[in-house]
């Protein structure tokens, strides 16, 4: 693979996918990838300068360029197992590892769950201080916060060995200085201890925001372990990582994680500036509810109901959450109904449209997941 620094791009909002379907068929034993996900393999919302998720990129880029940071932001998300899970400490058992959570295009290649799955490549090619930003891909639940691809921007930046005692506190007031220069000077911070298997140790920045104590990034000390299996085991270095949609949503008052996906004029033209605004909601149309029930199986996922949801409705899906459970009395089997709450971001919908929506998931619901309706 050859690593390119790359730092703009004229990418449009035009459909495009470069997925190799030649070389990874979607339909291969193994692969979980729906077509509706592959097809978005490519689009590159963190590279349209006038997109807000690449106008919050270039202002991140803006801070880190003058440290001395590269920026990576093409890679392919298509990446091995060995550089997703196993060079980052994550364990055999993880549930981050499982069809359920992931998408697998065969048993030894994934999307990436996230940007440090190339953090084991650049450090082996012998880069010091770098960033990357990109997509990556999460099965997950549905609703206005989580999509199946969302963006990250990883840093990572390693130390001579007579600078090694600052790690931890250079990270520390970095990271804080890029929260100000965000969210401005005055914020109140706090550092929260926690646990990632690629850092030792591990925190995470919450700013208070709006009356909330809202999680910014994850970071800490690279682990060991990690470093050795590229071969510079003899160096230290930090890590951290951004959800830029989380930030984005934020920053420009965006309600609804869908909409960074939207072709709708009258939200991209918003941003034609290329600086922060506050989003200005331009319609807001009913929602139309659907219950679904059935009795479940054993093998039974709730993410791979939501897939099916998202496979047959795209992003008119707005949620889908559990309503109710019943146990029998006699027989033991469980039974759930879920509610799909349907709504477009741009048109409304028809009840014809919706019920022919929802009659597709029933049947798909029953042939893919060999399910009991109720």
């Amino acid at each position: 693979m050859i690593l390119r620094r790359v730092w703009r791009s004229n990418c449009t909002r035009r459909p495009f996918s470069s997925f190799p379907y030649d070389r990874y068929p979607l339909d291969a034993p193994g692969c979980n990838v729906p077509r509706n996900i592959a097809e978005r393999v490519g689009t590159n919302l963190h590279r349209q300068p006038q997109h807000p998720l690449g106008i919050l990129q270039r202002q991140i880029l803006e801070f880190w360029q003058p440290h001395g940071f590269d920026l990576y932001d093409q890679l392919s998300p298509i990446v091995s197992t060995t550089n997703n899970f196993d060079a980052l400490r994550i364990p055999s058992d993880h549930v981050s590892r499982s069809p359920s959570d992931t998408y697998y295009l065969n048993a030894d290649t994934v999307l990436r769950t996230h940007t440090s799955a190339h953090q084991h490549e650049l450090l082996r090619a012998g880069h010091h201080r770098f960033l990357v930003s990109g997509d990556v891909y999460r099965r997950d639940e549905i609703d206005r916060s989580h999509y199946p691809i969302f963006h990250q921007m990883e840093g990572v930046k390693l130390f001579a060995p007579h600078e090694q005692n600052s790690i931890e506190s250079e990270l520390k007031e970095s990271l804080e200085q890029l929260a100000e220069h965000l969210f401005g000077p005055d914020i109140t911070k706090r550092w929260i201890d926690t646990y990632f298997p690629f850092t030792e140790p591990s925190f995470e920045l919450e700013i208070l925001f709006e009356g909330e104590w809202l999680e910014v990034l994850g970071c800490g000390v690279i682990h060991p372990e990690v470093l050795e299996k590229t071969g510079r085991g003899d160096e230290m270095g930090y890590a951290f990582g951004l959800g830029l949609e989380r930030l984005a949503m934020v920053l420009f008052q965006i309600p609804d994680i869908r909409l960074f996906w939207t072709h709708d004029e009258r939200f991209h033209r918003q941003f034609a500036s290329g600086e922060i605004v506050q989003f200005e909601p331009y319609s807001k149309f009913p929602p139309c509810y659907k219950d679904i029930s059935f009795w479940l199986e054993s093998a039974f996922h709730v993410n791979d109901l939501n897939e099916i949801v998202r496979d047959v409705a795209g992003d008119l899906v707005e949620r889908v959450w559990l309503m109710d459970d019943f146990v029998h009395p006699k027989t033991g089997k469980t039974s759930h109904c879920y509610r799909i709450a349907y709504r477009s971001m741009d048109r409304s919908l028809t009840n014809e449209e919706i019920d022919d929506l929802q009659e597709i998931v029933r049947n798909r619901v029953v042939d893919d997941l060999g399910v009991i309706l109720r």
